[in-house]
């Protein structure tokens, strides 16, 4: 199974603030749809909360959702206690890809595995100020950069962006 990260970054590093994100960029939410349709997502507590309830657990996806609250419940979702447990319950779930998709601590915690192979990394041309941050220096040596494409800001996106796939170099 392959691990991955989809993640959108400001320039600054923010990922988020109060648990929410920090601009509406409705290409690359449906490149996240897109990407992520099909296969497992894992998300930590905070994070899957500020999913609108509308849309949890995330449909056309094996929702699974990491906390240290062993009494939590999340309904259409899988509760688990640690990255390795939700990676588990991916493979298990037949899942060909696992998407981690935050919060700021599973990402830390994903990188440091060493085993995730690709982060597709919506670079946002933005300074926003946040309390949640992806740490940019993870991807850079090491790791192949391809573009998925550019987009302006326009009344569907709040700021520019450009969507980079990158995949980890064999070593």
């Amino acid at each position: 199974m392959r691990i991955s990260i989809i993640v959108a970054v400001a320039s600054n590093g923010v990922i988020g603030r109060d648990n929410d994100l920090v601009w509406r960029l409705r290409d690359d939410m449906k490149f996240f749809s897109e990407t992520t349709r099909g296969h497992a997502v894992i998300t930590g507590r905070k994070n899957y909360e500020s999913i609108p309830e509308k849309f949890r657990p995330l449909p056309h996806r094996t929702n699974i959702v990491v906390t240290r609250n062993t009494a939590y419940e999340a309904p259409g979702a899988q509760v688990v206690h640690s990255l390795q447990a939700a990676l588990d319950a991916a493979a298990t779930a037949g899942a060909a890809e696992a998407f981690i998709i935050g919060g700021g601590e599973i990402y830390r915690q994903a990188l440091e595995r060493g085993d995730v192979g690709r982060v597709l990394l919506t670079h946002v041309d933005a300074e926003p100020e946040g309390d949640t941050f992806f740490d940019l220096n993870a991807v850079a040596a090491g790791w192949d950069r391809a573009s998925h494409g550019r987009f302006e800001a326009d009344e569907r996106n709040e700021h520019a962006f450009e969507i980079v796939e990158y995949t980890r170099i064999a070593s």
